[in-house]
């Protein structure tokens, strides 16, 4: 039997961070990942043609590239290099206009200026606030709940009156936050479309700070590529943990917790083996996989099951990836070099594309997110040539047989071919992924969905997975939880996975008691019947 101080459930990258954390605290850790290979969401493969790197999930790191979390980790100082596409992001309407995120702030403005004279200096202003306050709201942002040492700090810089407003924009929906500041579409598309990044609608409460992050992330780092792939992020986390001596299984899938006296003390693989945990046991997996399948809801409290009940799922993804014999043949010019395109709604589109979905229907206007690899690293296909990728949601629980999904995957050719004339002519292979197949390439992304949860305001922070602390420590005592499903949330940045190592360590250093008697405290108050 494997005896370790730390056993590690899936090699995703909130998980590799968190076991290269204990690491370097001088923990011995091992990693089982059922996949045959590390990285979860963060991977890449020839998938369409020989010579053309797709990435199978995540593919611009904005977050990545400004997180302070992964900046602790040297990644570069392990093989991680950032590439950039000429310009961030391009939003291009129905009727072919276009407005276009650069990294420099002036260019930006310019391009908002097309749309309606003195927008750009709006979003100036927006842009001078964020660099005030970069540094202590993405402390706040990542770092475990309750955040003492960001959140003073945020509020220093943004003072009393300011951090009022700021409060009110965190639970605003975009198109309000949007009509107080500008008077063009411009700048409503680019917030709008990066809100879309998540699941929340130009109406939903909420989104207008992920739009806004969004897009004051890309005139700060842009949205970054990993050269050579998305899995080049996942290779350097996985040399990095070998480099401190941790261990991955990968082919070594998880079948249960292993519980005693209330405690997780190890996990069982699928073959039976179990491997003792000596200090903890943390999950990057989504929470109700952990909870129900791992755990099991008779080591739960009741109260706590029947909050998981009401977990509520983001939508779901269908996602393409082509092989393409040039690049994509835009008719708006400020498309050709951007990483990232987000095309098929304009305004009043954007509405009902989400309407639609809130609706459960099948929108007949996909919008979708576009991304041009190989503009943004060159390495990714032969010269000449586009590895490119889109994805949109749909509504949860289609069932699509094959036929159904092939049909939606040429109405988003369509949608692409109306803005560049040309384009189906190029494709050299295609490769469709429906809700079901992301979630056979990765069982956490149930139903396709991409963000470990839906990112609306009842299921973040204190909220996420469940009404409780914020934090990473689960009822069950050391457990951890270290995946999207808890908070920070969806998207590439370390978070969840340091956070989850972070409550580790504490349980375990020297307040370990006090530390374990509060959270059991805690719990007891939060989850007892009656």
């Amino acid at each position: 039997m494997d005896v370790v101080d730390a056993v590690v459930v899936g090699a995703g990258h909130h998980g590799l961070v968190a076991a290269n954390l204990l690491a370097d605290a001088g923990w011995e850790v091992l990693v089982c990942e059922a996949a045959d290979h590390p990285g979860g969401a963060v991977r890449s493969a020839e998938i369409t043609a020989p010579g053309f790197v797709n990435d199978l999930f995540s593919a611009f790191h904005p977050l990545a590239a400004a997180s302070p979390v992964l900046a602790e980790l040297d990644l570069p100082a392990h093989g991680l290099r950032w590439r950039h596409a000429p310009s961030v992001l391009a939003h291009v309407t129905p009727d072919d206009r276009c407005v276009v995120l650069h990294r420099d702030p002036h260019r930006t403005a310019a391009s908002l200026d097309t749309f309606a004279a003195g927008d750009g200096a709006a979003w100036l202003e927006l842009v001078a606030q964020w660099e005030r306050i970069r540094d202590p709201l993405l402390e706040t942002f990542l770092r475990p709940f309750p955040p003492l040492r960001g959140a003073p700090r945020l509020l220093r810089a943004l003072g009393a009156a300011e951090g009022l407003r700021f409060a009110r924009t965190l639970v605003q929906p975009v198109r309000g936050f949007v009509r107080e500041h500008f008077r063009g579409e411009g700048a409503g598309l680019l917030l709008a479309g990066n809100a879309l990044h998540t699941d929340l609608g130009p109406d939903s409460a909420g989104s207008a700070v992920f739009g806004w992050l969004l897009s004051m992330l890309g005139q700060d780092v842009g949205f970054p590529v990993p050269e050579g792939g998305a899995g080049r992020l996942t290779d350097a986390l996985v040399a990095r943990l070998h480099s401190r001596g941790g261990r991955i299984d990968c082919g070594r899938p998880v079948r249960g917790i292993e519980i005693r006296d209330g405690r997780a003390v190890g996990v069982r693989d699928a073959e039976g083996a179990v491997v003792a945990a000596r200090r903890a046991v943390l999950a990057d997996l989504a929470a109700p996989l952990l909870y129900r399948e791992l755990v099991g809801e008779e080591h739960l409290p009741a109260r706590f099951v029947r909050d998981l009940a009401g977990f509520e799922w983001d939508t779901a993804t269908v996602k393409l990836d082509w092989a393409l014999d040039a690049p994509v043949p835009w008719t708006a010019e400020g498309a050709r070099g951007a990483g990232t395109v987000h095309l098929g709604a304009d305004s009043d589109g954007l509405r009902r594309y989400t309407a639609d979905l809130t609706a459960g229907r099948l929108p007949q206007e996909p919008f979708l997110l576009f991304g041009q690899m190989t503009t943004a690293d060159p390495g990714r296909s032969p010269a000449g040539t586009e590895s490119a990728w889109a994805y949109t949601h749909v509504p949860r629980g289609l069932g699509w047989a094959g036929s159904e999904l092939l049909r939606h995957a040429d109405r988003i050719e369509e949608t692409v071919e109306r803005v560049a004339p040309g384009f189906r002519a190029l494709i050299r292979a295609r490769h469709v992924a429906g809700p079901p197949d992301l979630q056979h390439r990765n069982p956490n992304l149930v139903d396709g969905a991409i963000n470990g949860g839906t990112a609306a305001i009842h299921q973040q922070l204190v909220f996420r997975p469940v009404p409780g602390l914020g934090r990473a420590d689960t009822p069950v005592e050391g457990l951890f939880l270290a995946g999207s499903s808890a908070h920070p949330g969806g998207a590439v940045h370390g978070g969840a996975g340091a956070n989850a190592a972070r409550a580790a360590l504490a349980a375990s250093g020297p307040v370990g008691p006090a530390y374990r008697w509060a959270v059991r405290a805690a719990h007891r108050r939060l989850y007892r019947d009656g």
